[in-house]
């Protein structure tokens, strides 16, 4: 499945970039520029929210590009009409159904998206954000996307407030400069608190859907968790990968190559 051409989706992508370069700009000229001229911090502070926009960029890359688990379509069109023949059970007893739009099987808590126009395995929702949906194999990067979107926000208010606590005394006064840099502040302000709520909220409801196994399409439909007994840790390793809970806040693969190296079409069709 290529890059989704949704005009909803490429404005929300083009909206995140905007939002979050005007951020770096505001930050690195009209705060830590003007008001840590003559500090050790400024270079710290630039590094490190350098950093946090460099890893949050590199792991929405991803969770816009990378595939997310898309059922292959089969190469020849399939005869559903022995449906609940002899031939099929092993199929309806391992959970698996019928995509009508797709003319395929997908496997259990496959789903279809209308946007993507194709089956995701283990769909959670269609986000605008990232124009693709958050399914089996992107949904770690996903959540780390808010994770940095929400840390990034709270660095820029942090900076802003600290600004304002304590002036820089040999910074410049002139009035042009401190009414433009106290308009971006203000801006800053309003954007980071939005989105960092925003952000929060969406990112309590992914690891509420990891932690308990239960998508937001099950949600809706009231299934109930999917494994209600699999550890917690189990199913966090399940979407951040099989190492280290370290690299679990690094946009690097470390999935468990094993497990989403399953055929998604393991059945003759």
């Amino acid at each position: 499945m290529g890059f989704v051409k949704d005009p909803c989706g490429i404005v929300c992508v083009l909206v995140t970039y905007l939002a979050v370069l005007y951020a770096d700009y505001v930050v690195t000229r009209w705060i830590i520029l003007q008001t840590m001229q003559n500090s050790l911090w400024a270079p710290f502070h630039v590094v490190a929210f350098n950093t946090i926009v460099f890893l949050l960029s590199m792991a929405h890359l991803k969770a816009v590009l990378l595939d997310p688990g898309t059922v292959p379509l089969p190469q020849t069109r399939i005869d559903f009409s022995d449906l609940h023949s002899e031939r099929n059970y092993n199929r309806e007893h391992e959970e698996w159904t019928v995509c009508t739009r797709c003319e395929t099987y997908r496997p259990p808590r496959a789903h279809h998206c209308r946007i993507c126009k194709r089956c995701i395995r283990r769909m959670d929702h269609h986000c605008p954000w990232i124009n693709n949906c958050v399914g089996e194999r992107n949904q770690k990067y996903f959540l780390q996307f808010l994770m940095y979107v929400c840390a990034l926000a709270l660095y820029s208010i942090f900076l802003i407030i600290a600004s304002w606590v304590y002036p820089c005394e040999n910074c410049s006064t002139t009035v042009p400069e401190t009414q433009s840099r106290m308009l971006h502040s203000v801006l800053l302000l309003l954007e980071s608190a939005l989105f960092g709520l925003f952000v929060i909220a969406i990112m309590v409801d992914q690891m509420h859907a990891i932690l308990y196994d239960e998508t937001a399409v099950e949600a809706v439909q009231q299934k109930g968790p999917y494994r209600s007994h699999r550890p917690k840790m189990a199913l966090l390793a399940e979407v951040c990968g099989r190492g280290h809970p370290a690299m679990w806040l690094f946009p690097c693969a470390t999935l468990n190559r094993k497990h989403h190296d399953v055929p998604l079409l393991s059945h003759d069709v």
